[in-house]
């Protein structure tokens, strides 16, 4: 199965695509979709270029279903707020127009899958991300969370879909809460 990962960003989104036989991961592509060619306040054209972009990638390497990060409530709301336009309006709406199912992670989920502790840092994510794909250096930030979610999916979706097939599955209707972010 080729999964293919988005870290979701306003400037950088980053995408990673894997191909998991099992337990075993094999790394396939992975890169950044850069928004630096529109204007800084043109949200518009920076949403064209992260759909076009993740457009592209699809079509490029025809990956079997997709994992993309929640994002978190930041205690900045503008900040929250184009960020979830950037995943929301650009990058999901790539994912979904090309009929992919999309599974959902938080960096916190994504973090313990792939470092073994949520509150990992990048440099963290990169090494083991390089370790678990056998890569012959570390991809740079956005391209590892990307890959990381990538992996986090290969990892848990198969568990996910299991039980999604025993019951009936619903968004939880509490979260925690800790230095304003939402889990």
């Amino acid at each position: 199965m080729k999964i293919l990962g988005i870290d979701p960003g306003l400037r950088t989104t980053g995408f990673g695509v894997i191909e998991a036989e099992g337990a075993k991961l094999h790394y396939v592509a992975s890169g950044t979709i850069k928004t630096d060619a529109a204007a800084l306040g043109d949200l518009p054209g920076r949403l064209k270029i992260i759909f076009e972009g993740v457009r592209e990638v699809t079509a490029r390497y025809r990956p079997d279903c997709a994992s993309m990060e929640i994002v978190f409530v930041n205690v900045n709301p503008q900040s929250t707020l184009l960020l979830g336009q950037a995943r929301a309006s650009a990058a999901l709406a790539a994912l979904v127009s090309t009929d992919l199912a999309v599974a959902e992670y938080t960096a916190l989920q994504m973090k313990k899958a792939v470092v073994g502790h949520g509150q990992a840092r990048k440099e963290q994510v990169q090494a083991m991300v390089a370790r678990l794909l056998a890569l012959p250096g570390e991809p740079g930030r956005d391209a590892a969370d990307a890959l990381g979610l990538a992996i986090c999916h290969a990892h848990a979706g198969a568990s996910f879909a299991a039980i999604s097939r025993s019951t009936t599955l619903s968004r939880r209707s509490h979260a925690q809460y800790r230095k304003g972010r939402t889990y």
